[in-house]
């Protein structure tokens, strides 16, 4: 006997393989048989009515470090078909912490005053991960943010070999402890401030521990070519599997980049070398206000920031520099095109552009966005129409290319976030499989199960078989869309009927039930 029988379903596994029809048989947490069931018994069944079953969806690019801790069901995610979530992206990560850096728990603290900061090592955080109830398998990496600011705290300066030797130290720890890899995100402090070497010395470490290097790279505009050569130099240089992340093209003068970005990849990849990226499927970025300033104002970290913006005489000096330089350090963003999604002391503002409020504060956009940081002590979050859709279904199409979110669990209805928090993965589905064509089924299953399973090396899971832990979603190929939109991206997606987690039915027709049978996965060198 079975605790759980999905039966009357169209298969699709994982592997790009064409679907077929067949029943799965669970036990405990694991996928027992997949073929003809319908002599066994089981204490569930679900009949999956000819709709499509299969893995669990798995986003490698995910930001819930802290947000998990306020909403563990995470509906967001488990309602768009999500079963694993990668944490730790872009170099940032809640651990390690020392005295250099603890303005890092100091902010999330501000953001999420509900969350009970004890931890300081990373496997401290870990620990906490592990030790509370959640719905969603949660994959963790270690940030190169808080691994370089627990040593040489948000300064512009380079390490010394004894200092180079404590960061490869934390990242040891952080290995040990089950991260999956290094990430990092070059364009925040204090990341921007380290050199191609640097981190190659610690991915050295992560590749010992036969983990990945997942980078949001240094320049996604006109710079993304001598970016994309920096992470590979890494992965070459460290012997380090690559996954760049959210790959793009950001503003005018960069469009159509990515097609020779894809070109490197596809090269170094049939060379045999491990490089792969992932992409989200909508033409906006978000990420925090903070990160169009100079970088000379944000060194220190957000209380030195926040003390230059006090200045009188700052605004003139930035606008001289976006004058000068641009936007960002590129030609390529338009206030207009810059909207805020959150702003803890200005809710109103939410879903606004920064054209329309400087027009409404009577201020210069420059110091309209100087007056937003400085009320909301730097934590205000924006979004950037900044991107191209032939890019984005260019990217989508190339088989060395998953999918990733780049979003984070959500409070229902704060803000107004960007809508790949509710849809992405609906998406991909609605958008480019069943209306535009761009990609078959099964190769877009691929893409969110297998693909990112096979780069993080989570062999039991991302592929229906038996013997694999059962995480599995059952969505309606006709009647599955996301809702979400910039206007209103508090809108759950359509369309997708039960999603299993470890053995365990965590949406049933379509509703979420509570259940919350995820765990920590930690990586085994």
């Amino acid at each position: 006997m079975y605790d759980l029988i999905v039966k009357n379903g169209i298969i699709v596994d994982g592997t790009a393989s064409p679907p077929f029809i067949a029943d799965i048989g669970i036990k405990n947490d694991l996928i027992v048989k997949i073929g003809d069931l319908s002599g066994e018994r089981a204490e569930v069944v679900i009949n999956a009515n000819k709709n499509i079953v299969a893995p669990g969806f798995i986003d490698i690019h995910n930001h819930s470090d802290i947000s998990i801790f306020v909403v563990p069901t995470a509906d967001n995610y488990v309602l768009q078909g999500v079963t694993t979530i990668v944490i730790g992206n872009c170099g940032f990560s809640p651990a390690p912490i020392t005295d250099k850096n603890t303005e890092i728990i100091e902010e999330a603290k501000k953001q999420y005053p509900e969350v009970e900061v004890k931890w300081r090592t990373f496997n401290e955080y870990l620990e906490a991960l592990n030790a509370f109830e959640k719905s969603i398998n949660v994959v963790p990496l270690v940030g190169f943010g808080a691994i370089r600011s627990a040593i040489l705290g948000f300064e512009d300066t380079k390490p010394t070999t004894n200092q180079l030797n404590e960061m490869k130290e934390l990242v040891k720890e952080a290995m040990d402890a089950g991260a999956f890899g290094l990430s990092t995100g070059l364009i925040y402090t204090p990341q921007n401030f380290a050199d191609t070497n640097e981190i190659i010395e610690l991915c050295k470490i992560v590749s010992k521990f036969n983990g990945i290097y997942a980078t949001h790279m240094r320049n996604e505009g006109t710079g993304l070519i001598d970016s994309i050569i920096e992470a590979i130099t890494i992965g070459r240089n460290s012997s380090c599997p690559i996954e760049i992340s959210h790959l793009k093209s950001v503003g005018i003068p960069a469009w159509g980049l990515v097609r020779e970005g894809i070109k490197i990849i596809e090269y170094y990849a049939n060379k045999g070398f491990d490089v792969s990226a992932d992409v989200y499927p909508y033409t906006a970025t978000s990420t925090s206000l903070s990160a169009i300033l100079p970088p000379w104002i944000r060194e220190g970290g957000t209380k030195r920031m926040l003390e230059r913006l006090k200045d009188p005489n700052v605004s003139g000096k930035i606008a001289r520099e976006f004058e000068e330089h641009g936007i960002m350090e590129e030609r390529y963003i338009e206030w207009w095109q810059i909207a805020i999604s959150w702003s803890p002391n200005h809710s109103e503002l939410e879903g606004k552009n920064i054209e329309d409020i400087s027009r409404e504060w009577g201020l210069d956009p420059v110091k309209t966005i100087i007056k937003l940081l400085l009320d909301d002590e730097g934590l205000t979050k924006a979004i950037f129409h900044t991107l191209n859709e032939e890019d984005v279904k260019y990217v989508i199409k190339s088989p060395y290319i998953a999918i990733g979110s780049d979003g984070s669990i959500k409070k229902f209805g704060e803000g107004k976030p960007h809508p790949r928090n509710y849809g992405t993965f609906p998406r991909i589905i609605a958008k480019y499989v069943r209306e535009e064509k761009i990609l078959s089924l099964p190769e877009a299953i691929r893409k969110i199960t297998s693909m990112p399973a096979r780069k993080l090396k989570l062999w039991d899971r991302g592929i229906l078989r038996p013997g694999m832990k059962a995480d599995i979603v059952i969505f309606n190929y006709y009647t599955i869309r996301d809702t979400a939109t910039y206007a209103n991206p508090h809108s759950y997606p359509k369309g997708i009927e039960y999603v299993i987690i470890n053995g365990n039915i965590v949406v049933e027709e379509g509703k979420h039930t509570s259940r919350k049978p995820g765990k920590l996965l930690k990586h085994e060198a």
